[in-house]
């Protein structure tokens, strides 16, 4: 067949460089889903699917109603004028609201109903954070055309299922505060079985078969990613067991998480001219400066030792350089001869104050080479631009010695 005389050398139909396993949507839908994942290693089957359904179960974040106030409403044990339902049945019905999170923050919704008829999820009025994936869902009847209804909704984002608070966790001392049991798991149901499957001739491969059942805040399909990053973030703690850190690089990165590499470079707050120098270079993102030296960073257009040293001392306050301390007396202090960016050649000890904001706020062109000396500023001025014209940016330095004498 084709796929065997495709194996490289030494590689049998049994090895596991032989199979690659590929995930199949078999259904799928706001609701439900069914994927198969084959070919899999004789075991594989129950090693996969078991946790990925336990995660799917218990680990998902979801959004959910944790609180309401009702107005005139003092405890549980209540009736509402004019409402048919009591409180403890109508929180009941609120525990029923699925809410879909668009900001993964907390926030509050608000229900605000005047005459006879029927209340509906539907009729709560939320924020630009929130969605209410099942506006049909029945809370209260109001049988009367001076019924007044006015409830707001306290909405949290969270894993699992997270019951009423009891004794000193209660929020007995906010008056008119009535807690609820909230559900976050976006996650209903999960099955999975494992099912025999031949690749060639080889009929020893597994095949698992996932079903996920959602309430409609998640599909199927993002529940199943979500699971998998979960996952993949706790056993890549187990991908540099017993390596030791190689030799070479000047910053010690040291073990970071999937998050962190994935970090935009925005966020560690750069300033412009630096930001602009790593952008023209396509460095988007914290893993891809971490994977860099010193010399690689240097050789970045308009990039120098001040850039090189604001940009470790971001990484070091944000904790992304693991293997250094941001303290003097680690670092070497204000000499800094073995800190990386703190060296200081005798040209840059001629520079000024005035210089260094000049640099610090000179933005280049792509086009134009750039004098690194700051000595050369005056011969880049004198050269190109007529030195009686203000408007260059630059400074004329012999008139300021005018004026000081």
């Amino acid at each position: 067949m084709l796929e065997t005389s495709l194996l490289s050398k030494g590689v049998t139909p049994h090895s596991p460089e032989a199979i690659s396993p590929e995930i199949k949507v078999l259904e799928t839908g706001d609701r439900y889903g069914k994927f198969a994942i084959e070919p899999l290693e004789r075991g594989y089957g129950i090693t996969i699917g078991n946790p990925i359904r336990r995660i799917l179960l218990s680990s998902v974040e979801g959004a959910a109603v944790t609180w309401v106030k009702i107005d005139g409403v003092l405890h549980e044990y209540s009736t509402i004028p004019n409402v048919k339902e009591g409180v403890m049945e109508f929180l009941v019905n609120v525990k029923g609201i699925r809410i879909r999170s668009r900001a993964g923050r907390p926030g509050k919704m608000r229900l605000d109903i005047r005459g006879e008829g029927r209340v509906c999820a539907g009729d709560i009025a939320t924020s630009a954070d929130f969605e209410v994936v099942n506006p049909e869902l029945h809370l209260a009847t109001l049988d009367s055309d001076d019924a007044t209804l006015v409830v707001e909704f306290n909405v949290e984002p969270g894993k699992g299922y997270q019951p009423v608070p009891q004794g000193d966790a209660m929020l007995g001392p906010m008056v008119g505060v009535l807690p609820v049991d909230a559900i976050f798991s976006p996650v209903r149901k999960v099955n999975y079985a494992v099912e025999r499957t031949r690749v060639g001739q080889v009929t020893d491969y597994e095949r698992l078969v996932l079903e996920v059942w959602t309430d409609g805040t998640l599909t199927p399909a993002e529940a199943i990613r979500a699971s998998s990053d979960i996952l993949v973030k706790h056993f890549f703690a187990f991908s540099n067991v017993g390596k030791e850190r190689e030799a070479g690089p000047e910053r010690p990165t040291g073990m970071v998480s999937p998050e962190v590499y994935q970090t935009p470079i925005e966020k560690l707050q750069l300033s412009p001219r630096t930001l602009n120098c790593l952008k023209r270079a396509h460095i988007t993102r914290v893993g891809q400066l971490l994977e860099m030296t010193n010399e690689e960073l240097l050789k970045i257009r308009n990039f120098g030792e001040k850039s090189l040293s604001e940009l470790m001392g971001r990484l070091k306050e944000d904790g992304m350089l693991l293997g250094e301390s941001a303290s003097d007396d680690e670092t070497g202090g204000s000499e800094g001869a073995d800190m990386p960016g703190a060296f200081v050649s005798e040209d840059d000890s001629l520079a000024t104050d005035e210089d260094e904001v000049f640099w610090d706020n000179m933005e280049e062109e792509e086009d134009q080479p750039v004098a690194r000396d700051p000595r050369a500023r005056r011969q880049v001025f004198s050269e190109d631009d007529d030195p009686d014209n203000d408007d260059d940016g630059g400074d004329d330095l012999d008139d300021d010695d005018d004026e000081d004498e």
